[in-house]
């Protein structure tokens, strides 16, 4: 059985800069190369849950732009619905600059353009969709009172729903009651919380904290390291696989899209969808790029079994 998974979320042009190492204030560097591809979280997501077979739609906005044409292609490419992904005169298509060093370490600077003008209209517009699917992933490169709108719909129809607090922003009143799991990394985490996540004690504390903020059940991902969990019945922390890092663009996006394709409703399987996640953003980071650098089943099997 594969999840049927709704992402809620951005669609941006990705431009890499390849450098050496980043630059320091007021320092005026060579890019070794230039690069283009689609990304943005919510794409990212949506394509890592399909690869994964999950059967994924996406509610979305683009500009009316040859940026919007490309992003829409790149999705459809990949077999997501894109039925109620809305196209807007009013911005243009969103997009990123992601400066990439040798080491594999990124900054990125992100335009919401057409991402950020979404409305709640697009979620109640997207209520048949939300109301069919098993888990409705969500993150902060769009309006937060739009994901609150689409959650509300998600639990009225019993929907699990995924959110991704990044970038890091302080929660909206209401969104943490309608929230089921949560997915920061450990900065995103410190962020909303105000407790840095230094050691397994810290990270207890960190899901201590959002339990009072009413989210039960908590991811916290510590990049090279692994991931920790906590949920209702068990809590634990999946070790990250040892891989030699190309390019760590879309690495928790993957990580989020493949786990939304295999966890159950009941969170029962979370340890096992989690090392599964692991698996598919280790391939991640070993390739170039956002959504090119994303594996699909096949792939993670042939390297893992």
């Amino acid at each position: 059985m594969t999840n049927k998974v709704v992402v809620l979320g951005s669609l941006n042009v990705d431009t890499t800069l390849h450098i050496a190492q980043m630059p320091k204030p007021g320092e005026t560097i060579n890019a070794q190369s230039k690069t283009n591809s689609a990304g943005g979280k919510g794409a990212n997501q949506a394509v890592a849950a399909a690869r994964s077979h999950a059967q994924t739609s996406f509610i979305g906005q683009v500009g009316r732009d040859s940026a919007g044409d490309f992003m829409m292609k790149a999705l459809k490419q990949d077999h997501i619905n894109t039925d109620h992904v809305k196209v807007t005169t009013e911005q243009g298509t969103g997009s990123a600059v992601i400066l990439l060093d040798e080491a594999g370490q990124n900054s990125i600077m992100v335009y919401g353009g057409a991402n950020q003008a979404m409305t709640t209209a697009v979620a109640v517009d997207s209520e048949p969709l939300i109301g069919s699917a098993d888990v409705l992933i969500s993150e902060f490169e769009t309006p937060q009172a739009v994901t609150l709108a689409a959650f509300k719909i998600a639990k009225q129809h019993g929907a699990m729903t995924i959110l991704n607090p990044a970038p890091a922003a302080k929660l909206i009143d209401g969104l943490a009651e309608v929230t089921d799991l949560i997915v920061p990394n450990e900065t995103e985490s410190a962020t909303l919380t105000g407790i840095p996540v230094t050691d397994t004690a810290s990270m207890d504390q960190n899901a201590s904290q959002f339990a009072s903020m009413g989210i039960q059940n908590v991811i916290i991902t510590v990049g090279d390291r692994g991931a920790y969990y906590h949920t209702a019945t068990a809590s634990g922390f999946v070790p990250a696989f040892k891989v030699k890092a190309k390019d760590t663009t879309a690495a928790g996006d993957t990580f989020i899209g493949a786990f939304s394709s295999k966890i159950n409703p009941d969170l029962a399987n979370v340890a096992a969808a989690l090392v599964y996640a692991q698996q598919a953003s280790s391939i991640t980071v070993q390739r170039m790029g956002a959504l090119p650098s994303i594996p699909t089943t096949e792939e993670i099997e042939k390297v893992y079994g």
